[in-house]
C-alpha cells in the first residue's frame, strides 16, 4: 500500500466570508503545487464558524453556491481532493457539513455534523445522523467533525470498519478567557482534545488527523496521529499554514476496530 500525501489547512480564521473563500482557493492552489493528494479544511472555513459572538452574515444559500463552484474549480485546476468544511441551509435548518471534492471538481458527497456540542444547538440543527466513507484514487477515508471526534469516539470506529486509514477531523477551537495557552503538544496541564486525537489514532490502527485555524491562543492545534498512538506531527501554535505528511497507509492496519465485537456499528 502506498503513501499518501495530505495537507491540512491551517489558515488563519478568515476576516470576511469572502476572505474565507479566496484562503481557499490560495490553499488548494499550493497543495497541488506540492503533490498533495487530500486537503482538509478546518470546521466551516466558509464561510466562517458562528460563534456566540458572531458578527457574520445570515446564511447566503447564493453566496455558498458560488463559494463551493470556485473551490470546486480550484480542485480541478489542482488536480487533487478536497475536503472543505462549510455549512449548507436544509429543510432540517443551517447544518454543519464538509463537501468532499474529487480531483476532475465533481463533488463526491456531503458528510454532515451529527453529533453536536450543546453550545451549538441554538445556531445549528441537531441532525444529519447518516455516516458514510470516501475514497480519492484507492485510499479510503473518513470524517469526524469537531465534537463527534472528541466525545463520540465510536464514530471514528465506524469509518474504520468500513475500511476507512485516514480518518479527517476538521474542528474550530479558539481561546477562551483565562485558558491554557499551549506551547507543548498535549501537555498535561492543557486540556484533553490533543490527547484524544492520539487515542482515536490508537484505538483503531487508522491515522488521525485534526485539522483546526490559526489563532492566538487556541487550545488545540492542528495535528497528524499514527496508528499506533504516537504522534507524526504537529502545527506550531498560532503559525498559519498547509501542515503536509506523507502517510504510510500500510501502518493503517485498522486491527483493533475490526476486532471490535459490540453492536451495532
Amino acid at each position: 500500500m502506498t503513501d499518501c500525501r495530505i495537507a491540512l489547512a491551517n489558515l488563519p480564521i478568515a476576516e470576511t466570508a469572502e476572505d474565507s473563500v479566496n484562503r481557499a482557493v490560495s490553499a488548494i492552489a499550493e497543495a497541488g503545487r506540492r503533490g498533495v493528494q487530500i486537503i482538509c479544511f478546518p470546521e466551516c472555513y466558509i464561510p466562517g464558524y458562528r460563534w456566540q459572538a458572531d458578527t457574520l452574515p445570515p446564511p447566503s444559500l447564493p453566496f455558498l453556491e458560488s463559494a463551493w463552484d470556485r473551490v470546486g474549480a480550484a480542485a480541478r485546476s489542482a488536480g487533487i481532493s478536497v475536503i472543505l468544511g462549510t455549512e449548507r441551509p436544509t429543510e432540517h435548518g443551517l447544518q454543519i457539513t464538509a463537501r468532499v471534492y474529487n480531483p476532475d471538481g465533481s463533488t463526491q458527497g456531503w458528510q454532515d455534523k451529527g453529533q453536536l456540542d450543546p453550545s451549538e444547538e441554538a445556531r445549528y440543527p441537531a441532525f444529519g445522523s447518516e455516516r458514510r466513507v470516501f475514497t480519492a484514487g484507492d485510499v479510503t477515508f473518513g470524517i469526524v467533525i469537531c465534537h463527534e471526534g472528541w466525545r463520540y469516539p465510536e464514530t471514528v470506529r465506524w469509518a474504520a470498519r468500513r475500511g476507512a486509514r485516514i480518518v479527517f477531523h476538521p474542528f474550530a477551537h479558539v481561546a477562551g478567557p483565562g485558558s491554557y495557552r499551549p506551547e507543548t503538544f498535549a501537555h498535561p496541564d492543557n486540556t484533553f482534545h490533543e490527547k484524544a486525537m492520539l487515542c482515536r489514532a490508537a484505538e483503531n490502527n487508522c491515522w488521525f488527523v485534526s485539522v483546526n485555524s490559526a489563532s492566538d491562543g487556541a487550545p488545540a492545534t492542528s495535528a497528524i496521529g499514527r496508528p499506533d498512538g504516537t504522534l507524526l506531527s504537529y502545527q506550531p501554535y498560532g503559525q498559519a499554514g498547509l501542515l503536509i505528511a506523507d502517510l504510510d497507509l500500510s501502518l493503517a492496519t485498522l486491527q483493533l476496530a475490526e476486532r471490535c465485537r459490540i453492536s451495532p456499528l
